[in-house]
C-alpha cells in the first residue's frame, strides 16, 4: 500500500536563512557592536558630528545618538534592539544615549571573548546581573543628595546635557530656563518629587535666535488673529472656558 505523500510544511517564508549555534551568537554580537561603532566616534569632547543624508536629499548633521540610529534604515532585529536601548535611555533619562549604546556594544564584545572560551552564555549572563548589582550599590555610595533647592546643581545637569548640541552657545540661559520650568510644575507625593513633563510645552518661532528663548508662566496659544482690527493685547482680559464647539448651527426648515 502506497504511503501517503507529506507535503513540506514552511514556517519562515520560503529563500530565508537560518543560523543557529555559534555562528547565530557571532553574527548577533557583530551586528550591535557594529551599531555601537557607528556612534562611537561621536561621543566625549573630541566627539564628531554625523552628517545625514535622507532618500529625499534631506540633511541633518548632529552627534545626538538616538538621532543618528533613528535616521538610519537598520533591518537586523539585534541592531534593532540596540536602537531600542538608546531610545529607552532618551526616554526616562533624557541624556546618555550614545554612552549606553556604547557600553552595551562593549559588553557584548567582552561576552564574545567569554564564549570563544567556552563559557556558557547563562554564566555570563548571570555575570553581568552581578556586576549590574555592584554598580549600583557603587553608584549608590559616591551619589549626593539632591534637592529642588539645589539650583546650582540642577542648572549644571541641565547644561551637561545640552553640551554638543546645537543650542550649545546658550547653554546657560536654557539651563536656568529649563530648571524654573521643572520647578513650576513640580509636586511633592510623600518623599518623593512627583513631575509630568506634559505640563511644560515648548513652543518654537521663526525669526529670532535660540538666545532670545523666554519662560511664560502660563498658557500659549498658538493663533493667529480672527481679524486685523482686534487688540494684540488684553489687560485684565476675563477668559471664558467652553468644552464644546463655538459655532452657528443651521436651523432646520
Amino acid at each position: 500500500m502506497a504511503q501517503p505523500q507529506i507535503q513540506p510544511i514552511f514556517i519562515l517564508p520560503e529563500g530565508s536563512q537560518r543560523t543557529t549555534g555559534k555562528n547565530a551568537q557571532h553574527a548577533n554580537i557583530m551586528a550591535a557592536m557594529q551599531v555601537a561603532a557607528t556612534v562611537r566616534t561621536t561621543l566625549g569632547p573630541k566627539g564628531m558630528d554625523k552628517m545625514l543624508v535622507d532618500t529625499m536629499g534631506d540633511v541633518i548633521v548632529t552627534n545626538d545618538g538616538v538621532t543618528i540610529l533613528e535616521e538610519i534604515e537598520i533591518e537586523h532585529p539585534i541592531a534593532k534592539m540596540m536602537v531600542e536601548i538608546a531610545k529607552t535611555q532618551e526616554d526616562e533619562v533624557g541624556d546618555g544615549t550614545t554612552t549606553a549604546v556604547v557600553l552595551a556594544g562593549e559588553l557584548l564584545k567582552r561576552a564574545e571573548n567569554l564564549l570563544d572560551q567556552g563559557i556558557h552564555p547563562t554564566v555570563i549572563a548571570k555575570g553581568y546581573r552581578i556586576a549590574a548589582e555592584k554598580s549600583q550599590e557603587i553608584l549608590s555610595k559616591i551619589g549626593i543628595t539632591v534637592t529642588e533647592n539645589d539650583s546650582g546643581i540642577l542648572q549644571n545637569i541641565a547644561v551637561t546635557a545640552m553640551t554638543g548640541k546645537g543650542a550649545e552657545y546658550a547653554k546657560d540661559k536654557l539651563g536656568r530656563i529649563a530648571v524654573d520650568a521643572v520647578k513650576k510644575i513640580a509636586s511633592k507625593e510623600e518623599n518623593n518629587v512627583v513631575i509630568n513633563k506634559d505640563n511644560i510645552k515648548i513652543e518654537k518661532k521663526v525669526g529670532a535666535g535660540v538666545d532670545d528663548t523666554e519662560l511664560i508662566d502660563g498658557i500659549v496659544l498658538d493663533k493667529e488673529k480672527v481679524h486685523s482690527g482686534m487688540p494684540s493685547s488684553v489687560k485684565n482680559a476675563k477668559i471664558l472656558l467652553l468644552d464644546s464647539a463655538l459655532e452657528i448651527k443651521n436651523t432646520e426648515t
